[in-house]
């Protein structure tokens, strides 16, 4: 954008909100350093992303607590609270400068007091989401809302809530999760995770006052579903031991229609339980059984028979499932995003079939066969032919078997991919990245090829081959995130001349040994959006690489080098000098670097600033500043 700042002056506030708001989030915050107009204009614009802001507890946190009010936040989360005094000013300044119009809260983890929690509940009237998970010093003396007035003022604050997480929380009882939720008349989403829910003991034995301060009850919960069916719309189950009898009462409660329903981790749930969840529900979008370890193709199967409103499917880590179970998938017509990784069994033979008839072929948007190693190249290039027009996310970390043919299908057909993963895919070669193909009588001596043969290096050849094959990795134009970890066969030659995406904000060269300086500086100058960079035991790089590449880092957040053997203090120098919006930085193993270089670091850098350090025979060390 070329407008001069005299111009822009001029400008409504409303309208450069506008403008900004069709730029990604990372250059919308470089907008706002223009001036004044721009900054207030970049601050409305990135409210109305109800982007969630994290606040930890710190005294440093007060002003910007301040400043965030003036923004009118409406989604924050407050991390490591506990009983101290600056806890306390942090918990009175949110109540006070944002809790009138806060919408969204989480407390994930914090040990606040119950007297805390319901002075900062109390300030927050507008709340319509609530994530109490972990939190369990709240819920230990089991006295949280006992007060008759306390619950009459959390009935106001809580009016609207619609979404609460209670997820991990090992002291919740019937008792507390009433007085909570009967503050709580329009709960669409609850999330139990975790959390210790008996289903076989019955404490009760016939009588209706499900009020135990010391057990959490399946029964109990089922009386809640009864009297919330016509509203509640998501559940969360994740890692209990809900039975097939248990499964059958819940899904059979009258008027209940979910759309979203996890039950991660459920190691005693069976396929009769599956079959009777989609025979009852079958309105359900949204369906999460990933380590569910008893299921087989008999649930998937069920799936496929029984929800065909389906829009989201996580079957991860089901080591019984095999091709056979999807045998049916072609039902799922709004399916959009699968999840497949961990099922060692599964190669992807009957999606490929589904997929290559467009009359059945779902529009997947989200695809995952992390971990699948039997996945071959033959699926994924038919998979990349037929989901080209709508999937954006594919994930093939682990596939060990899938080659160069594999990246070029996918750097043919998958233009608007945004997240690619391939991690520990280590047969990928340079070749695969430039989209060049390989001479047959050179597959045996790559890097030696690659090295030596001055055409396949020249820019000039190279941009010559990539015109002819347009396969090279960098038709992937608007990746936003790129995972390339343990791909250990890539070297300077791909990596500095592929690795140019301008959206790109996630970025992982982590265990490329042959890398050196050239690709550092080439990824720097190539995608100056990221924000993560993973860099780590990668051997070659040194001091002068960081150096150079530092001044095209300005917006990076989170660097990861453990393992560099050869970085010095100068490294950090540089990345002090450069990098000021960096929040977190991972310098373990790197034996060049001493307590005392950190120490100075971090007086460099801005408070946000976390660094990790492990010495040899010490453990991690943690500085928050």
């Amino acid at each position: 954008m070329e407008t001069s700042g005299m111009e822009t002056r001029r400008l409504p506030v409303e309208v450069i909100t506008y403008i900004l708001s069709f730029l990604p989030i990372a250059d919308r915050k470089e907008a706002s350093l223009v001036n004044h107009t721009w900054y207030f204009a970049a601050q409305d614009s990135l409210r109305q992303e109800n982007i969630l802001y994290n606040i930890p507890a710190t005294s440093a946190s007060l002003a910007a607590i301040e400043s965030l009010a003036r923004r009118r936040v409406s989604c924050v989360s407050l991390t490591s609270l506990d009983s101290s005094t600056v806890s306390r000013d942090v918990i009175q300044a949110v109540s006070c400068h944002l809790g009138p119009h806060l919408q969204s809260l989480c407390l994930r983890g914090s040990s606040l007091t119950e007297t805390a929690f319901v002075h900062l509940l109390l300030a927050c009237p507008c709340l319509s989401s609530l994530d109490l998970s972990g939190c369990n010093s709240l819920f230990m003396s089991g006295t949280l809302l006992s007060k008759s007035e306390t619950i009459g003022q959390a009935r106001q604050a809580l009016t609207n809530l619609q979404e609460l997480n209670l997820a991990g929380l090992r002291y919740l009882s019937d008792l507390s999760f009433n007085r909570l939720t009967g503050c709580a008349p329009h709960l669409a989403r609850l999330s139990l995770a975790r959390c210790h829910l008996t289903f076989e003991f019955d404490p009760y034995r016939g009588t209706s006052n499900y009020n135990s301060s010391a057990l959490l009850s399946f029964r109990n919960l089922l009386r809640f579903l009864k009297e919330r069916a016509s509203s509640l719309r998501a559940l969360d189950l994740s890692g209990t031991s809900i039975t097939s009898p248990a499964m059958r009462s819940l899904v059979q409660v009258e008027g209940l229609r979910l759309r979203e329903l996890v039950l991660q981790n459920c190691r005693d749930l069976s396929n009769e339980a599956v079959g009777l969840l989609c025979t009852h529900q079958p309105h359900l979008t949204a369906l999460d059984l990933a380590g569910c370890s008893e299921l087989s193709d008999r649930a998937a199967l069920a799936v496929s028979a029984g929800l065909r409103a389906l829009q989201s499917l996580c079957l991860g880590k089901l080591q019984r499932l095999t091709d056979r179970g999807f045998l049916g998938i072609a039902e799922l017509r709004s399916l959009q995003r699968l999840d497949l990784s961990e099922c060692s069994l599964v190669s992807g033979s009957e999606l490929v079939k589904v997929c290559s008839t467009p009359e059945l072929r779902p529009s997947l948007a989200s695809l995952s066969f992390a971990f699948c190693s039997l996945l071959r190249d033959s699926s994924v290039l038919s998979l990349a032919r037929s989901l080209s027009p709508s999937l954006r996310v594919l994930d093939l970390s682990s596939c060990v078997s899938i080659t160069n043919v594999s990246i070029q299908a996918i750097s043919s057909h998958l233009p608007r991919l945004t997240v690619l993963r391939l991690a520990w895919c280590k047969e990928l070669t340079d070749w695969g990245l430039l989209g060049v193909e390989e001479p047959r009588e050179e597959r045996n001596h790559r890097r030696e090829n690659l090295e030596q043969d001055p055409k396949v290096l020249s820019d000039s050849t190279w941009n010559e081959s990539r015109k002819q094959h347009q396969a090279s990795l960098q038709a992937l134009q608007q990746l936003q995130e790129l995972d390339l970890m343990a791909c250990s066969k890539l070297t300077d030659t791909s990596i500095t001349k592929a690795i140019r995406f301008p959206a790109l904000r996630r970025l992982s060269l982590s265990l490329l040994p042959e890398i050196t300086d050239a690709s550092l500086v080439a990824v720097a100058r190539g995608c100056q959006s990221l924000e993560l960079l993973s860099m780590s035991h990668c051997g070659k790089l040194t001091d002068k690489g960081f150096m150079e590449a530092g001044s095209s880092l300005r917006r990076l957040q989170h660097l990861v080098i453990s393992g560099c053997s050869q970085l010095t203090r100068q490294t950090l120098t540089a990345i002090s000098r450069e990098c000021r919006q960096l929040k977190s930085l991972d310098v373990s193993m790197c034996h060049g670097i001493s307590m005392a270089d950190i120490e100075l670091f971090q007086a460099q850098l801005p408070l946000q600033t976390c660094v990790q350090s492990r010495f040899v025979g010490g453990a991690d060390l943690s500085f928050t500043l």
